[in-house]
């Protein structure tokens, strides 16, 4: 299995996100570009979450499935359960649940945290489409994953408040 590799013209891999890419700016979600992405690609699925909140091992920000297979993942993806952007863009992909929206939810730390945290955007690609309601949440989302993961790869975008 080749490696996915994901880059983003808004971040470097461990890199600061900006702050337009978080809930203090547009709060829109970052470009990405997908290298070595499998000719057997059916689907791609995203999974991003903060690895920083006390207590909790990562808390899910934005998921979303049955994305087109391309290289070119666009900047500020629609809100809404089904995106329904037109042929050659996201096709009738599909935002889960995550932080409590149908949508993207960059960074928006609380006042009372002020240290640096983590987001982790998980690039999964799939051998198929996936029929799971939109109200689906990232557990139900890797369980219908297993045993059709092709190929998977990862960048994190830091931010402070």
């Amino acid at each position: 299995m080749d490696t996915l590799t994901i880059k983003s013209p808004s971040f470097e891999d461990n890199g600061f996100m900006p702050k337009k890419h978080t809930g203090f700016g547009e709060d829109v979600s970052p470009a990405f570009h997908l290298l070595n992405l499998s000719d057997k690609a059916v689907s791609l699925a995203i999974i991003m979450d903060d690895l920083d909140i006390p207590f909790i091992s990562a808390y899910n920000h934005w998921l979303i499935w049955n994305v087109p297979p391309m290289e070119e993942i666009p900047e500020n993806i629609p809100y809404g359960a089904e995106t329904r952007t037109g042929e050659g863009t996201l096709g009738n992909a599909v935002q889960g649940l995550g932080y409590g929206r149908h949508r993207y939810r960059g960074p928006k730390q609380p006042v009372f945290i002020r240290n640096t945290h983590r987001y982790v955007f998980n690039f999964y690609v799939l051998d198929c489409y996936f029929e799971l309601d939109c109200n689906s949440t990232k557990k139900e989302l890797l369980a219908k994953m297993q045993g059709h993961v092709l190929q998977q790869g990862s960048i994190t975008g830091k931010y402070k408040r």
